[in-house]
């Protein structure tokens, strides 16, 4: 089983806007989610229009516009959020079709069909709420705000210097 960073990045986005909404009541951007996590916008972008189809999230459009959960916190599960960008959880290398051996059923096709199940059920069983009171959740998201925040500080000075070199007094 391998979860990609399609599935990776869709929860911790989603986590991200679930973090922001609790602090602020306007629409959170992609660029804002994408400077604390690391993620690319295009790729955001691209994660975002499957989880607005899929009814997770809401979009605003205009200067004030961005994103907010389109669900209560409690009713957003991580394999939900999976599904949504076409992930899966699926541990049998056959996909559950049964031939994984020559074409046909292999030794260990019933464990990893129950391991499947087993991590299936388990993201189902834990919402963006549970996610948001989880230990570390909190101290790592405001390390994250501080670093965003030193990244747009060095964006400014940047401009500004190069502003400088341009128009020497």
């Amino acid at each position: 089983m391998r979860l990609t960073t399609r599935g990776r990045y869709a929860v911790t986005a989603l986590l991200d806007l679930a973090l922001q909404t609790s602090q602020q009541d306007s629409a959170v951007s992609l660029s804002d989610i994408a400077k604390r996590q690391s993620i690319s916008i295009s790729y955001l972008e691209q994660l975002f229009s499957k989880l607005r189809k899929r009814g997770l999230v809401t979009s605003i459009r205009g200067a004030a516009g961005g994103y907010h959960l389109a669900k209560p916190l409690h009713e957003i599960d991580v394999m939900s959020i999976i599904s949504a960008v076409d992930e899966s959880v699926n541990a049998m290398q056959c996909e559950g079709r049964g031939d994984c051996q020559g074409g046909t059923m292999c030794l260990t096709h019933d464990l990893w069909c129950a391991l499947s199940n087993h991590i299936e059920q388990y993201l189902k069983n834990i919402t963006l709420a549970q996610l948001l009171d989880m230990e570390n959740v909190q101290s790592v998201s405001e390390r994250q705000h501080i670093s965003a925040k030193d990244i747009s500080l060095k964006d400014i000075n940047t401009i500004t210097l190069s502003n400088s070199e341009a128009n020497p007094a």
